[in-house]
Parts: C-alpha cells; sequence; structure tokens
C-alpha cells in the first residue's frame, strides 16, 4: 500500500542547506545557475555519490553537462570547490568535491569586505562627474544607486560599463544602462564573469579614440 503523501514524508526527504547560501550567493558573484548546481552536488553528495559526474549532475537540471562542468570550474578557480581525498572506514581512499571553501566563505567576518565596497561605492560617483566633465544629477545619483542596490551589480561591472560607454562615445546614462542590463540577461555579475563570456558589442564606435589613456578598471 502506498503512503500517502504528508507534510512529515516531504520533511523526511530534505537535504541540509546554509541559510547563508541564499541570503549571500549573490555577494559572492554567483549566480543562480550556480547555486542549484551546488544543491544538486549536496544532494547527491548526501545520497553517496562524493564525485558525481557532470552528466549526473545535469540529469535534474536543464543545463548541459558541458554547462555543468564550466560551473564547476568557475566555482574550483573562484576557490569556493576543491577535491580532495577521503578516506572510508575500510581504509580506502576516495575523491570528492568539497565545498568547505564556500562555507568557510559565507560565514566569514565580512565586516572589512563590506569597509572595501563601500570605499569603492564612493569612488564610483567620482569616476562618473570625471568622465561626464560635470557634477551628477540627482535623478542619475538614484540611478547608480540602483544600480548598486537593487540590481546588486558590483562597482567594478558598472565601471566597466562606463569604460564602455565612453570607448564606443556613448556618454549618456541610458546606453549605460542597457550595457548592464545585457550583462545581467547573460548571467554577468561580475568581472570575472564579463572575462570569460563578454563579446565585442556589434554597434561601432562613431569615432576612434586612444585607449591607453583609460584605466583598466578591471584588473583591480
Amino acid at each position: 500500500m502506498d503512503i500517502p503523501f504528508s507534510y512529515q514524508k516531504m520533511m523526511m526527504h530534505q537535504i541540509s542547506v546554509p541559510t547563508e547560501l541564499i541570503r549571500s550567493y549573490r555577494k559572492l558573484d554567483l549566480a543562480e545557475q550556480d547555486v542549484i548546481v551546488i544543491l544538486q552536488l549536496i544532494t547527491l553528495q548526501q545520497q553517496g555519490d562524493l564525485l558525481p559526474s557532470f552528466d549526473f549532475i545535469s540529469e535534474n537540471m536543464q543545463l548541459s553537462p558541458h554547462e555543468v562542468a564550466n560551473i564547476l570550474k568557475k566555482l574550483k578557480n573562484n576557490g569556493y570547490l576543491r577535491i580532495e581525498q577521503i578516506e572510508d572506514e575500510q581504509r580506502m581512499v576516495h575523491e570528492w568535491y568539497s565545498l568547505e571553501p564556500l562555507f568557510n566563505k559565507l560565514y566569514e567576518d565580512t565586516s572589512s569586505t563590506k569597509d572595501q565596497e563601500k570605499k569603492e561605492e564612493g569612488k564610483l560617483f567620482g569616476l562618473f562627474e570625471q568622465e561626464f566633465g560635470r557634477a551628477l544629477s540627482p535623478i542619475e545619483i538614484e540611478t547608480v544607486s540602483h544600480w548598486l542596490d537593487q540590481d546588486q551589480f558590483k562597482p567594478a561591472l558598472i565601471k566597466a560599463a562606463l569604460r564602455e560607454a565612453v570607448l564606443m562615445g556613448k556618454m549618456n546614462f541610458r546606453y549605460i544602462d542597457r550595457i548592464l542590463a545585457e550583462w545581467k540577461k547573460r548571467g554577468i555579475r561580475s568581472s570575472a564573469d564579463m572575462n570569460q563570456a563578454r563579446e565585442p558589442m556589434q554597434e561601432k564606435p562613431k569615432e576612434k579614440r586612444d585607449t591607453s589613456v583609460y584605466y583598466n578598471w578591471l584588473e583591480e
């Protein structure tokens, strides 16, 4: 006889997910699909598969094994995931994906990081005024604040969009907002993401400018 569905039955089939992962993943430049891969990995590891294949992870996702592999590679390169060895009760050595670096990062003291972000945000308004050659209007200040607070764009990414507008000779906030909206649609949340996925804008600038005088903000 089938056991009728109940809340108790549902609760028996749960995985343990750190609340801070759901609340703070964007602060670590993780996209939603990165988090889903992490949740899939946690689920499979709790079921006993410590080093699941890319194909196995992607079975219950809309991502291909190749896309899963790229996400795991990004997590590893960003220092959120390691491949380690573990010894079982029979002294057999197995490899597994360790998410300990990610969890440590989630719960470490972020006060100094927040202070640094505030400084970068303060510099951001000065850079806009420097490039526009004037003080920003209240609406423009509100727009930049919206990018930071509501869209959760990192200052470095907003600087990159400003630089893109400067090089294209499109010095207006509407154009910069279009750049950021396009990057957001493509899952680009940080300068690291942009270095991997960024493609040149299709529209050519009206005139060539000497780009050697511009600071390479992406190297910050």
